[in-house]
């Protein structure tokens, strides 16, 4: 038996799955694609998270489109982050092309054109369904980790909530919150002091300062009614597909802060919404996070165990989270560690970071006699990558440089006409996209301090008013001792008297 039947067999036997699953293209051996010797990812393990990486121009954003349209054809509900606003040609079939004809024609896997149900969302004033939530959603605990709060002053977030709690005062967005804290050390001082404990100024200061730096990152658009149903992130079409679900960030890729606090809020909104799936032939949901540094980069130590603990606990929801990004160490170890699908393309050496870099990535790699790892990471072409995925045993497969299949969408971005073709025929946006602005902890508290105001200024000037006839009353003499003691009444006497005297 030559190399390649070797190799053919390896592939064949490590990717044979008695289950559904999806095929993302064929193995190769010494630079050639060996026909049929298809990478087949079962659908039972896709829970089970993954990582999507490589350099700049390599392929990940058609190996993402590839995954989501093909989930989407299973019947599997997708939502894709698109940072760089390439994704949207997913609602229409691709136009063809002579390279991917040749590039199916060796995998082995005939090329066919369509488009998927696409559904657009926006977190900021971009046209699509609008995703809001509101600060009592969030909790004080996720609250002050995005925040990156210290233990006191979490305690204080944890008292305004519970306070709020306590006095029906709902709290739907910034203003809300900013609002109570101000009340905690203002007109409510003695109020808080007496129930709760002593709140100190310096203390709500801090987190006022951080709330604005929030809010200056567009959050105040993202707090608040209507909030998200994540139910709706789990619709299938009339033809039995799963949506895409795309949300357009292309204009918050300067604001980390923003997508960080969004993507908590989501994952804990789909964790605590979601039932356990158990051991499930296959995912309820799968998140493509591209651009998944702008996550880690910039988050505190507590951001970064709530998204592990998150990452480690959603898969028992039916839920696959995947990771899009430039370089596997823009991952924190302890999420890597979760991933059970790997999909990497090439990686470029240009500095000695760049290298060691390289040789740290294919350690995280099976070991293969049919490749030297390292190099061959430095040498895949675009639309090639090392795939290792798991079995439907949760072991894991053989790794395989594999040639990608083409996209059956197309590889761009909607045109003006096109994407609001997709928003008009959306159903979500007439149930998301009006703004409501209810009664809540801002307004009642307004109303409150007012009236506590009026209140004091009536008493104020009962207490003049009272002061004024006190005062008048003992300043007026009574008008018989006036007469008694006036000068011509004394005088007159006093004649009387000498008359009688004489």
């Amino acid at each position: 038996m030559d190399n390649k039947e070797k190799f053919f067999e390896q592939i064949e036997q490590g990717y044979t799955t008695k289950g559904d699953y999806i095929t993302v293209g064929a193995g190769m051996l010494d630079g050639e694609t060996i026909t049929n010797a298809f990478i087949k990812i079962p659908l039972k393990t896709l829970n089970r998270h993954g990582l999507i990486a490589g350099a700049t121009g390599t392929g990940k954003t058609k190996t993402l489109q590839v995954l989501a349209e093909n989930l989407s054809d299973k019947g599997i509900p997708v939502l894709l982050m698109d940072l760089k606003g390439d994704l949207s040609g997913i609602a229409q079939p691709s136009p063809g092309h002579h390279k991917i004809d040749e590039r199916h024609e060796k995998i082995g896997l005939p090329f066919e054109a369509k488009g998927f149900p696409v559904e657009i969302l926006s977190l900021s004033e971009q046209d699509g369904v609008r995703l809001r939530a509101t600060v009592s959603e969030f909790g004080p605990v996720l609250l002050s980790r995005i925040l990156d709060l210290s233990v006191t002053q979490e305690g204080i977030v944890a008292v305004v909530f519970k306070y709020c709690d306590d006095n029906k005062l709902p709290l739907l967005d910034l203003k809300d919150f900013k609002k109570v804290l101000q009340y905690a050390t203002g007109e409510g001082k003695e109020e808080f002091q007496k129930d709760y404990g002593r709140i100190s100024t310096s203390s709500t200061g801090t987190i006022l300062r951080k709330i604005i730096e929030l809010e200056q990152q567009g959050a105040d658009i993202f707090f608040g009614e209507k909030s998200f149903d994540v139910e709706d992130l789990v619709r299938i079409d009339e033809n039995g597909r799963g949506y895409v679900n795309i949300i357009r960030l292309t204009d918050i890729q300067d604001r980390p802060k923003l997508f960080s606090t969004f993507m908590l809020s989501l994952l804990a909104e789909i964790y605590s919404t979601f039932p356990e799936q158990g051991d499930s032939e296959r995912p309820e949901l799968v998140l493509f996070i591209d651009e998944a540094h702008l996550i880690f980069d910039n988050a505190s130590k507590a951001l970064l165990d709530q998204i592990e603990s998150i990452v480690k606990l959603i898969r028992s929801k039916g839920i696959g989270l995947y990771f899009v990004t430039q370089n596997p160490t823009d991952v924190p170890d302890e999420v890597l560690a979760q991933l059970g699908l790997k999909v990497q393309h090439a990686l470029r050496a240009f500095t000695a970071k760049d290298r060691k870099a390289i040789k740290l990535t294919a350690q995280n790699y099976p070991i293969s006699e049919f490749y030297d790892t390292a190099e061959v990471l430095t040498s895949l072409g675009t639309g090639e990558a090392l795939v290792s995925a798991l079995d439907e045993k949760g072991r894991p497969t053989p790794l395989a440089a594999t040639m990608m299949r083409a996209p059956m969408s197309r590889m761009d971005i909607l045109t003006d006409a096109e994407l609001k073709d997709v928003l008009d025929q959306s159903k979500l946006i007439k149930k998301y996209n009006e703004e409501i602005d209810r009664e809540s902890a801002y307004e009642i508290l307004n109303e409150k301090i007012e009236k506590a105001e009026k209140e004091a200024e009536k008493e104020k000037e009962h207490k003049t008013t009272s002061s004024r006839s006190t005062t008048r009353r003992s300043t007026r003499m009574n008008p018989v001792v006036k007469v008694l003691t006036s000068a011509t009444f004394i005088r007159g006497v006093m004649g009387v008297l000498k008359k009688v005297i004489r």
